[in-house]
């Protein structure tokens, strides 16, 4: 049996990448930019913490991958370097209850602690109280994917619970922020009137990046990430096409730049070329499309299981079919059409009609058939 060193099992020459981790999801960049409008109101919502006051309550909203949670990591960083403030930013997809929010928030305040076994949530909130009291008493909390709690029903305690702590115990000053990439959900009114009346939030929507800006972010995570002359501009702008093609989601043009490098180098390439990326763009194409599949609602799921699962492309069709299964009127109709046309998924064509000269609209996927049902059963 022949034993291969590492060097001979991945050794593909000398790689084009001067730092691979620019390209990994959790690498927040130096420079953070065309976002300078939401970051101005971040920092007004954030100030009164500086000078010893509750912070504003903020929702953040904006279609994937537009830079909502690295604008509120790079802030929170900067919060917790200079100053004795809490900061906690929890997920909620991965924690959609009150009891797993706080028990983030324990383990934050207690330097990773997990919460005692068998610990009751009145418990643990007293202990997280008499925590941040014995701090500074103030503290940051950033819900990211905060839909996910709204799904589970844990929205209203959930908030409840932080919004009213000072009442149960004096000097506790909590300013909650909610991050949202459902554009559906309807986050005021979707709480009852004991959150509204003291959640009063500012909102700040992060618009999608349009093709020259996503250039701009994807050139310079390229300068700080790969080689000089590893990429040149009409590779780059392929990739800033492809990821606005696709809602404008740079978590895809990123992934696509890093899967680019690694098949340039697996090639022996010295260079990353059109069909390297190409070749990566199929590979990116799934895992993007899955977590698009987990943001959109039911009745856009269901929109997307007709048009794989029939023949027909006409828009009056298909929405007398999904008006079939859902009831909707033709707005909420069009909304939903224009919101998955947004992210990429399906593309609205208009054409002339060749017996009246009336305008026909149809609707494509721009997945395969198979792969959109396969994603629809997996999510």
């Amino acid at each position: 049996m022949t034993e291969d060193t590492d060097d001979e099992l991945f050794d593909w020459g000398g790689s084009i990448f001067r730092d691979e981790h620019v390209f990994e999801i959790d690498f927040l960049p130096e420079t953070f930019e065309h976002r300078d409008t939401q970051m101005q109101t971040l920092k007004y919502a954030f100030r009164p913490a500086i000078r010893g006051n509750r912070p504003l309550n903020t929702i953040v909203r904006g279609p994937p991958g537009t830079g909502k949670t690295t604008a509120i990591k790079l802030l929170f960083d900067e919060i917790d370097a200079q100053t004795d403030i809490d900061v906690a930013c929890v997920n909620c997809q991965l924690n959609s209850s009150r009891f797993k929010i706080f028990s983030k928030i324990y383990e934050k305040l207690v330097d990773h602690a997990t919460p005692p076994e068998g610990i009751q949530f009145k418990q643990l909130f007293t202990k997280i109280t008499n925590q941040l009291v014995s701090n500074k008493g103030i503290l940051l909390l950033a819900l990211d994917d905060v839909n996910y709690l709204f799904y589970e029903n844990e929205a209203t305690d959930t908030l409840y619970s932080l919004l009213r702590a000072h009442e149960e115990q004096e000097g506790v000053k909590i300013g909650v922020v909610v991050i949202s990439s459902d554009l559906n959900l309807d986050i005021i009114n979707s709480l009852d009137d004991r959150v509204k009346s003291v959640f009063r939030p500012e909102e700040i929507y992060f618009n999608r990046y349009d093709t020259e800006e996503i250039f701009d972010i994807l050139q310079a995570r390229c300068k700080r990430g790969l080689r000089d002359g590893v990429i040149n501009e009409t590779v780059l702008s392929q990739v800033a096409d492809l990821t606005f093609k696709h809602g404008g989601d740079l978590r895809m043009g990123i992934d696509l730049l890093r899967r680019g490098g690694l098949t340039a180098e697996q090639q022996g390439h010295g260079q990353i070329s059109e069909s390297d990326i190409e070749s990566a763009y199929e590979d990116t194409k799934r895992p993007h499309l899955s977590r698009q599949m987990k943001q959109i609602s039911d009745a856009e799921k269901k929109l997307l299981r007709i048009l794989a699962q029939n023949a027909t492309d006409d828009a009056t069709e298909l929405y007398e079919q999904l008006q079939s299964q859902t009831e909707i009127g033709y707005t909420r109709y069009s909304n939903i059409i224009d919101n998955v046309a947004k992210l990429g998924i399906i593309s609205e064509i208009s054409s002339d009609s060749q017996t009246d000269g009336t305008s026909q609209q149809s609707i494509t996927l721009n997945y395969d058939k198979d792969i959109i049902l396969n994603t629809l059963d997996s999510v």
